[in-house]
């Protein structure tokens, strides 16, 4: 038996004169999560993309499963397809869904008719089709207010289309639709799940990774190549640029008022990436900050970090509680990884009493003072570039 899959798009409906450019864009991040769709024919036709296998032994469920990392869709059905005949349509419906309507007691028929050539008008394929299932499920009732499972019916230009249930998808805008972007990462919990939020806003991702031996380990690095493979599952490929951040870190140490530590690392980091991110044809910053969670993130810290660069920052988890943020980690796999004891580059040299409200001008003095710009350039010059596959 034949089976597709029906995705239907979210926000892209919504679109004006873009909204082709909009579909482009998904229908090729699709083949893309299908390994380039050789192995699948994708088209988009009446407000439906159709994913339909080349071969007869395709596994629909790994399909399904990479389909349901690909933002900008917003649902998706498994369907089995039937010629546009009344006969072929009730003999593929009772055999495609025997399975699923043994499990359940009530359901109901959606009928939708958009080829007005068929014979028989929505109403009538519904009412039949019932009649069918009835008689070969002869345990099951009609329910149709709050059925247990609802089998629609549709008929299309291409062909007879018959599901059961739905698939929720990724939901968002297709990523590339929006720019690009760069991440700053540290293997924590909430970095991750910042990337994930901005690739589900169409942002196509580098990430920036600050490392510092023999502080911080290479099993840490590898610790956010694992984070970042996970996220490339829906973001695609992303490009991680580590930044050998050692030395600068111990003029901090030596030179700056330990109070400061973090803060004036903070603003290194941020004028180091905007470096990086305008290198790479990146529009924005993306940090996984949210108000008031640690020392650094205070009105106060965030304006101040805020001063050192004059591109605009997304803090997408900005408002979120942690327990909010930790839910979409174990949404997305990241959670198990992020909590791996490996010691980061934000925990090193970490001052026992860091300031909650810095005074600008003494961070900017303190920072003029140790005088980092040829560290700076030694460190953007030794980048280590890691390209990141799903």
């Amino acid at each position: 038996m034949k089976e597709i899959v029906l995705i239907k798009v979210g926000e892209i409906i919504l679109k004006g004169l873009n909204r082709k450019s909009f579909e482009s864009k998904l229908i090729k991040n699709i083949k893309s999560a299908l390994d380039g769709g050789d192995e699948c024919k994708v088209i988009s036709a009446q407000s439906t993309i159709y994913v339909e296998p080349v071969y007869d032994d395709a596994d629909i469920e790994d399909i399904c499963d990479r389909i349901s990392k690909v933002f900008g869709i917003v649902a998706f059905h498994r369907a089995a397809v039937a010629e546009k005949t009344m006969e072929s349509i009730s003999k593929v419906a009772v055999e495609y869904l025997a399975d699923y309507l043994d499990t359940v007691k009530t359901f109901k028929v959606e009928a939708k008719r958009s080829d007005k050539k068929f014979p028989l008008k929505s109403p009538e394929i519904s009412r039949e089709m019932g009649g069918i299932i009835l008689k070969h499920f002869n345990h099951l009732t009609v329910d149709v207010h709050n059925p247990d499972v609802q089998v629609t019916v549709e008929i299309r230009d291409f062909g007879a289309y018959i599901h059961a249930g739905v698939v929720k998808g990724a939901g968002g805008v297709p990523v590339g639709t929006s720019g690009n972007g760069t991440i700053l990462i540290s293997g924590g919990i909430d970095s991750p799940v910042a990337a994930w939020m901005m690739a589900k806003r169409g942002l196509r991702l580098n990430a920036v990774h600050f490392a510092s031996p023999p502080y911080t380990s290479q099993r840490a690095e590898d610790k956010v190549v694992r984070l970042l493979k996970k996220v490339s599952a829906y973001a695609g490929e992303i490009t991680m640029y580590t930044v050998p951040f050692t030395e600068i870190q111990e003029r901090i140490k030596n030179n700056c008022p330990e109070e400061l530590f973090t803060i004036i690392m903070r603003r290194l980091m941020m004028q180091m990436s905007e470096r990086i991110a305008k290198d790479t044809k990146s529009s924005c910053l993306i940090t996984g900050e949210s108000l008031g969670q640690v020392a650094s993130q205070t009105m106060q810290a965030i304006v101040t970090t805020d001063e050192a660069t004059d591109m605009v920052v997304f803090r997408p988890l900005i408002g979120m509680d942690k327990e909010e943020i930790i839910q979409i980690s174990r949404k997305i796999d990241t959670f198990e990884t992020s909590i791996e004891p490996y010691e980061d580059c934000c925990t090193v040299f970490t001052p026992k009493h860091p300031r909650t409200k810095p005074v600008l001008k003494r961070v900017k003095d303190a920072q003029e003072k140790a005088n980092f710009d040829e560290l700076i350039e030694t460190s953007l010059n030794s980048l280590k570039v890691t390209h990141i596959n799903p």
